[in-house]
């Protein structure tokens, strides 16, 4: 029957691909995300084809939201072995201009939110001595990114709880990586494009990568689906980019 997996930010882009990635391999799949109707229907599409997929409207910001939606993926599916943690919002503002209500945000969404789920997961895989977490940080930072301090610290900060998380759960068979995507084509990167945050996708994506594209969602799922396998067991505390070749 596959493992147990929760995604969050699953209602679409790289959450979404993760998802279905997994539940294309054989887990059962629980799908969390804050645009509650969307997810629902990501949950059923994937139930119509035969999985096991349920959803929950979840704020990762709210730890009691958090542990609720956990509580109800162990009562349909099973304990929780795989976490990935997907949900995240950005932000473009200039550094003197981030008010303490923005900077408090996303770093409640990005960093805190994540803490929530691994910390509300964990102890699942700590008494079933196996576990799979990844992360979704990003490569901006790596970089760093202009008019997107707060975006970069708190994605700064999820590669750092990565790191320390490897060490202290390694010896209880849970691995924990995370994958920071380079220019990737979401809807989130949509909207940033059409709010003239960034410059055109495909112009950009030629100049600073390589291989003279933005990647593709499935191209993160299909990474993270490896590192959450067995033939994984001796990667953790890891940063894979998947980036096209872009130098960061």
């Amino acid at each position: 029957m596959g493992r147990v997996a929760v995604v969050t930010g699953a209602a679409s882009g790289m959450g979404l691909a993760i998802a279905r990635h997994l539940a294309a391999r054989g887990d059962r799949v629980a799908l969390l995300d804050l645009q509650g109707d969307a997810v629902r229907r990501a949950a059923e599409d994937l139930r119509e084809t035969g999985v096991h997929a349920i959803a929950a409207e979840v704020d990762v910001t709210d730890r009691r939201a958090v542990d609720d939606a956990l509580e109800k993926v162990r009562a349909e599916l099973g304990p929780v072995e795989i976490m990935v943690t997907s949900a995240g919002l950005d932000a473009f503002e200039p550094f003197w201009e981030i008010t303490i209500e923005s900077w408090e945000r996303i770093l409640a969404i990005n960093l805190t939110g994540t803490f929530h789920c691994l910390q509300a997961a964990v102890r699942d895989m700590l008494a079933a001595r196996w576990g799979r977490i990844v992360t979704i940080s990003s490569s901006s930072a790596q970089s760093g990114a202009a008019r997107m301090a707060h975006y970069v610290a708190s994605k700064g900060g999820v590669i750092g709880l990565t790191k320390a998380l490897a060490l202290e759960l390694a010896p209880h068979g849970i691995t924990v990586n995370t994958i920071p995507p380079g220019i990737i084509d979401t809807p989130m990167l949509r909207r940033a494009e059409a709010d003239g945050d960034i410059a055109n996708v495909e112009k950009m994506a030629s100049r600073a990568i390589p291989v003279g594209r933005a990647g593709t969602p499935e191209e993160i799922a299909a990474t993270c689906a490896f590192l959450c396998s067995d033939d994984a067991s001796f990667i953790t505390g890891q940063v894979i980019g998947v980036n096209g070749g872009m130098v960061l």
